[in-house]
């Protein structure tokens, strides 16, 4: 009888799935709105439609500012609406002179 080992005959699991996104929130504590946008071609008349979707997601240390790209990833339920957490800022938006980010707005 052939022999199997323990890494043969367990799954392999799974990989989260990841997205990228905009930033279109921070006005919650730890949690950002993360706007993810793709185009999708229409099934009757083959033109290209813009679709969006938003997602809410866990960001701890509050890194994530409004505007900038950002990448989730999937995670267990952690509250009502968060299954993301923030995983990279990708690309940071432009900060307007004038405008300081303080921490009240950043959720600290």
């Amino acid at each position: 009888m052939p022999e199997t080992t323990a890494t043969e005959t367990t799954k392999k699991a799974g990989q989260r799935k990841r997205l990228i996104g905009e930033v279109v929130s921070t006005k919650m504590a730890k949690t950002i709105v993360v706007e993810v946008r793709r185009q999708k071609a229409h099934p009757h008349y083959k033109r290209v439609v813009n679709r969006s979707k938003k997602f809410y997601a866990h960001d701890e240390n509050g890194t994530a500012r409004l505007g900038d790209f950002v990448q989730i990833e999937e995670t267990r339920p952690l509250s009502k609406l968060k299954r993301w957490q923030l995983k990279d800022v990708v690309q940071r938006a432009a900060l307007v002179p004038g405008e300081a980010v303080t921490g009240e707005e950043q959720g600290a």
